[in-house]
């Protein structure tokens, strides 16, 4: 695997390193110790799949509050999206900002989403399809949510928002 930092400090693409032959390709996707080596923390704990069946769709803006705050490791294995992560360390000099990076099942990238950053995607195919793996258990109550559209934090989605949940619509503005 190559990990590529991104401007947002402890957020990382992660590539695949392909081996090909006549056959077709293997490639590791996940390796405790690599990613110890640069720093990510490999303890995941759960394992979910997001599908989705149209174009357009948002997700997000998610994340939780500690003690459950949650590391991501996000993998597109059918379809496309783009996904959008923000960075809410208080402390950090990128608060607020964000990164975007396209994943779909064609290019195999994958997304390190550190701990206090929230995290949200848009499908840009239909039939697109997530897997996570997730660093902390689900905690209803330590789950929050920003507002996709909120202007301070002027996220540009590459297509228009066609399908959002309630639940997603009606989370606070900054």
């Amino acid at each position: 695997m190559r990990f590529a930092e991104t401007r947002l400090k402890g957020a990382f693409v992660v590539e695949l390193e392909r081996r090909e032959d006549e056959r077709g390709f293997f490639a590791r996707t996940f390796c405790a110790r690599e990613f110890a080596e640069h720093g990510l923390n490999a303890n995941f704990v759960q394992c979910h799949t997001s599908v989705n069946r149209s174009a357009g769709t948002l997700r997000g803006m998610h994340y939780q509050m500690p003690p459950a705050a949650e590391t991501k490791l996000i993998r597109c294995t059918s379809g496309a999206l783009c996904d959008v992560i923000v960075d809410l360390r208080e402390d950090s000099p990128t608060y607020l900002q964000h990164v975007a990076v396209e994943l779909t099942a064609e290019n195999r990238t994958q997304l390190y989403v550190p701990r206090m950053f929230a995290h949200g995607f848009i499908t840009l195919a239909p039939d697109t399809e997530i897997f996570y793996q997730v660093g902390a258990f689900y905690a209803p109550e330590y789950e929050r949510g920003l507002r996709h559209n909120d202007p301070r934090l002027a996220i540009s989605w590459p297509v228009p928002v066609r399908v959002l949940s309630e639940k997603d619509r009606k989370w606070p503005l900054l």
